[in-house]
């Protein structure tokens, strides 16, 4: 079995963590979102993997490489072009349409695929999801997965019969509309004959164009409803909640890294906590390497505190998510914030700019200007 992951989208849902960063690089306890999924593939001997990409993509290629390091082969192909100033401009081509970009390519769909989106945390068992597919002669399988019906309206639902053969679809139905709870979670099998359908002069969509065409036709396209661990970032607050959910330890086989050092508290490498003067730290935190805590800081978990930050004295974090290198300075609180470079969000999704309201609640960490303000004296743990 070979794998595709689909990474050329823009996030637009999760911006402002995609201004910088491709949808599929956002990190979960540090490491890209799409890390896990080649950590998957690679576990269950998939180990010939393909990825587009068009938004930002020289992020995933200059993570990822060849994949050597994963113990894989990645290829990517790139959707889009370089303009007459020299800049690169992304033109995706829709999930289908950049598989079919692939495949006239290089013919790299010769045996069953997995298609995985590059955003979501995944433990399906792939093994028994491809004996399902051949079992029933399928042409396409969609894996599905059962969701509570007051939650129906924010997924495409999958509509099958007594034998999972899919007969509809509908995109994010009112609860009373929906004719089933079965959602798409965004992993399909496809055979290569799948691949013969899709056009090859236009962008082409999976879930919107591919499928419906397969069940016009009749082909022998098949639902698997199963159970497993399917976590995806679809918003700022999604991913909010991944944080909190993952450092919580919620979520199987995923551990906060660092060195433990009280109940509930990691630390990476060479931070720095200042314990005098009421410092309190409240697990579930992990606080990165390089990071400098202040005398009289609070920090309240769950909390993930990227490497290079800075929590000033008498500032007050609580179940927030801090990017790398951020300073939070002196008395400010951050209550169930995301802090990312110039931006902060809340867990609602509502955004704000450094700039907006009051400018003096967090800066760069590696800001020399601000320097003065955010010393103060030697810490008393030091890894």
């Amino acid at each position: 079995m070979k794998a595709m992951i689909l990474a050329a989208g823009k996030g637009t849902r999760v911006q402002p963590l995609t201004y910088d960063l491709p949808k599929p690089m956002i990190p979960i306890l540090g490491k890209p979102v799409m890390a896990y999924l080649v950590e998957h593939l690679a576990q269950h001997g998939v180990t010939d993997i393909m990825v587009n990409v068009s938004y930002l993509h020289e992020k995933i290629e200059e993570y990822f490489g060849e994949g050597h390091q994963f113990g894989v082969q990645i290829g990517y192909s790139f959707e889009g072009h370089t303009n007459d100033a020299g800049e690169v401009v992304p033109v995706p081509l829709g999930s289908a349409g950049g598989m079919k970009k692939i495949q006239e390519f290089g013919g790299f769909f010769d045996e069953t695929t997995i298609v995985l989106c590059g955003d979501a945390l995944i433990d399906l068992d792939l093994k028994s999801a491809l004996l399902e597919h051949r079992r029933k002669g399928a042409l396409a399988s969609v894996i599905t997965l059962e969701v509570p019906w007051d939650k129906v309206s924010s997924y495409g639902v999958v509509v099958s019969d007594a034998d999972g053969r899919i007969q509809a679809f509908q995109e994010k139905p009112a609860q009373a509309e929906a004719l089933s709870n079965c959602v798409s979670t965004g992993i399909y099998l496809f055979e290569p004959a799948v691949l013969d359908l899709i056009p090859s002069d236009r962008p082409f969509d999976i879930g919107a164009e591919l499928f419906p065409l397969l069940v016009e036709k009749g082909l022998p396209f098949y639902a698997q409803k199963r159970h497993y661990n399917w976590i995806d970032i679809g918003s700022v607050k999604d991913y909010w909640e991944v944080l909190q959910s993952v450092l919580m330890g919620e979520v199987a086989q995923l551990h906060v890294p660092g060195i433990q050092i009280a109940d509930g508290v990691w630390v990476g490498l060479n931070t720095r906590i200042d314990w005098s003067g009421g410092t309190r730290i409240e697990g579930p935190v992990y606080i990165g390497s390089g990071c400098r805590i202040d005398a009289g800081a609070s920090i309240v978990g769950p909390t993930w505190i990227g490497h290079g930050s800075h929590v000033c004295a008498g500032a007050e974090v609580v179940r927030s998510v801090l990017f790398e290198y951020t300073r939070v300075l002196p008395d400010v609180l951050l209550d169930e914030m995301i802090v990312f470079k110039e931006y902060c969000v809340d867990r609602a999704g509502r955004m704000r700019h450094v700039s907006e309201g009051d400018a003096n609640a967090w800066g760069n960490a590696r800001d020399r200007r601000r320097q003065r303000r955010a010393n103060g004296p030697p810490g008393l743990y030091a890894t």
